[in-house]
């Protein structure tokens, strides 16, 4: 058992070290691209452009705060907004500055296990709220389009049918595993067990308790689309900051496709690279460069290392190991969260 352990430390410790050799790699090809376009960004225009970019996306983070304690209340898991916050926090800086396997999520769910011993109900509270945003996030880039048809027209048809076959991917995908969730089959299964079939039930009834609170969950829902618009506008005023020219609807459809693919599985820090190439795929047949793309791409993660960076001392501060004080972890796999979660 201890040599199975060693491997899989060994291992963890390769990835991280991997994941910070490619990243470097992709900011040394990305940022001298991207450089001769930051020059604008220092006028009086574009930094209040990019004020306003930085306090949308803080009200961001606190709008996803909000949604999950929104969760956590359909759940009845007792947690303190201060708490929440510095959970939520640390875990945004584990996310973006951090190359190791213990996501921010994860990270999330310990701590706020930690403090209330309910293990399988603070990891459900957070897949749910990760659910939400693959819901949310697919309704705005349809609705964009529906709102601009032109969008879906000629040079940009192309880009525009992806981000559609991504939304419809993205809602049947999610509507197979709200299904698969909620299925009694399932549940009958995952009663009394323990591992990781614990952290699956634990789902499953949130779920339960979802279609019993109808209201709550709307709650959920209506703030998970105030929390993604906030997302899309922080990314609108970043390009106004650049000086592109991209319409609102526009943004509306593309950018909640960029979201959703960079949190595909990926060898770097932050979807590095990801979410900068499908910038570059979607904006380059709205007139827009691949410079500038990626210029867009890195001005958007550094509004989000920005906010992360904040993140520091809750870290420094709060957290314990995994199954510190008795909470039980044992079968939490720490790529559950991660693949829920376009934020």
């Amino acid at each position: 058992m201890v040599r199975g352990d060693k491997e899989v430390t060994g291992r963890s410790r390769l990835w991280a070290a991997t994941r910070v050799v490619i990243s470097l790699v992709a900011l040394a090809v990305l940022l001298p691209r991207s450089a001769r376009l930051i020059g604008p960004v220092w006028s009086p225009t574009a930094l209040l452009w990019l004020a306003a970019a930085i306090l949308v996306t803080l009200a961001g983070v606190g709008l996803a705060i909000v949604r999950w304690q929104r969760v956590l209340a359909v759940l009845e898991v007792p947690a303190k907004t201060r708490a929440l916050l510095s959970h939520y926090m640390a875990g945004l800086f584990v996310s973006n500055f951090l190359p190791t396997t213990i996501g921010g999520d994860l990270l999330r769910v310990s701590r706020l296990s930690a403090s209330n011993g309910e293990s399988p109900r603070s990891f459900a509270s957070v897949v749910l709220e990760r659910l939400s945003g693959w819901l949310v996030l697919p309704v705005i880039s349809l609705v964009a389009f529906a709102v601009n048809p032109g969008l879906l027209r000629a040079p940009i048809f192309e880009s525009s049918r992806l981000v559609v076959v991504i939304s419809v991917v993205t809602l049947v995908t999610l509507a197979g595993l709200l299904a698969a969730a909620s299925s009694s089959w399932v549940g009958d299964r995952l009663v009394a067990r323990s591992g990781w079939r614990q952290f699956a039930n634990a789902v499953h009834v949130g779920m339960a308790r979802f279609r019993r609170r109808p209201g709550m969950a709307a709650e959920v829902l209506v703030v998970g689309f105030a929390y993604q618009l906030a997302v899309v506008l922080a990314a609108f005023l970043a390009a106004k900051a650049l000086g592109l020219q991209i319409s609102w609807t526009a943004v509306l459809a593309f950018m909640p496709a960029v979201a959703i693919v960079q949190v595909l599985p990926a060898p770097t820090i932050g979807g590095l690279g990801v979410r900068e190439g499908a910038f570059v795929l979607f904006l380059h047949p709205l007139g827009v460069s691949t410079d500038q793309a990626i210029t867009l791409g890195l001005l958007v993660y550094g509004l989000n290392l920005l906010a992360s960076l904040l993140g520091a001392p809750a870290f420094a501060a709060g957290g314990r190991a995994l199954g510190a004080a008795g909470v039980d972890t044992s079968g939490l796999d720490t790529t559950a969260t991660r693949a829920a979660a376009p934020g």
